[in-house]
C-alpha cells in the first residue's frame, strides 16, 4: 500500500502543509462524459480540476504559457503517466467482473481554470461494451483516500445525445460509517491505511448505467 500511496502523491506534485491531520489532503472535483457509438460503450473521457493548493506546483511550472504550449504538453505527460499506474484510479464492472482498459488514454492534456490545473483524457475501454439491455457501474477513487475523488453534482456525468432516450445514468454517494470517518480523520499525511480495508473505496462515489 505504501507504493499506491507514493504514486497518488507524486501524482500532485506536491507537499501539502505537515499542519493538515486528517485524510484527505487533496481535493478533485470530477466530470464525466460517456464516449459511444450507436451501439456500443467505448470509453470514458474524464475531466479532473485541482484544487488551488494542489494546482500550485503545477501552474508555478506552466507560468504564463499558453493553451498548447510545450509545457502543458510536458506536465500533461508526466501527471498522465501517474495516473496510468493506477490504472485511471478508476474501476468498471459489468456483470460482476471487471471491464479492462487499454494501457494508454487515446487523448489526454492539461490546462489552467482560474488558479486550478485541469487534466482532461479519454480512458478507452479495451473492448467495446454493448448497450441494449445492459448494466455497467463504475467509480474513480484513490484507494489510500489521500486525495478525494468526486463528482460535485449528478449532472456531472452526461451521456451523449444519440444515448440520452435509451440509457439512464445515476450517481449514488455512500454514507461511511461513524467508524470509518473517525479512521480517517485519524490518519496524517504520512500514514497509509491497510491494504484490505480500502479506504478511499468506501468514500467513492459508484455510477451506474442502465440501458434499455
Amino acid at each position: 500500500m505504501q507504493i499506491v500511496k507514493q504514486s497518488a502523491t507524486a501524482l500532485f506534485f506536491t507537499l501539502l502543509s505537515a499542519s493538515v491531520a486528517a485524510h484527505p489532503h487533496s481535493f478533485i472535483t470530477l466530470k464525466t462524459e460517456l464516449v459511444a457509438n450507436d451501439t456500443e460503450l467505448t470509453g470514458l473521457k474524464m475531466r479532473w480540476t485541482m484544487d488551488e493548493i494542489t494546482s500550485a506546483d503545477l501552474l508555478y511550472d506552466a507560468g504564463d504559457a499558453r493553451p498548447g504550449d510545450e509545457i502543458w504538453k510536458k506536465l500533461a505527460a508526466e501527471v498522465m503517466a501517474n495516473v496510468l499506474g493506477q490504472h485511471y484510479f478508476t474501476e468498471f464492472w459489468h456483470n460482476g467482473q471487471k471491464v479492462k482498459f487499454l494501457n494508454r488514454p487515446s487523448e489526454y492534456g492539461m490546462s489552467r481554470d482560474g488558479h486550478q490545473a485541469v487534466l482532461t483524457f479519454v480512458l478507452p475501454l479495451a473492448q467495446p461494451q454493448p448497450l441494449a439491455g445492459q448494466k455497467y457501474s463504475f467509480s474513480t477513487f484513490d484507494p489510500t483516500y489521500y486525495v478525494d475523488m468526486r463528482y460535485a453534482e449528478e449532472g456531472d456525468v452526461t451521456l451523449p445525445a444519440a444515448l440520452q432516450k435509451s440509457c439512464r445514468l445515476t450517481v449514488h454517494t455512500p454514507q461511511p460509517s461513524e467508524e470509518t470517518l473517525n479512521f480517517a480523520i485519524a490518519l496524517d499525511k504520512d500514514d497509509a491505511p491497510p491494504e484490505d480495508m480500502e479506504l478511499g473505496k468506501q468514500f467513492a462515489q459508484q455510477v451506474t448505467l442502465q440501458c434499455q
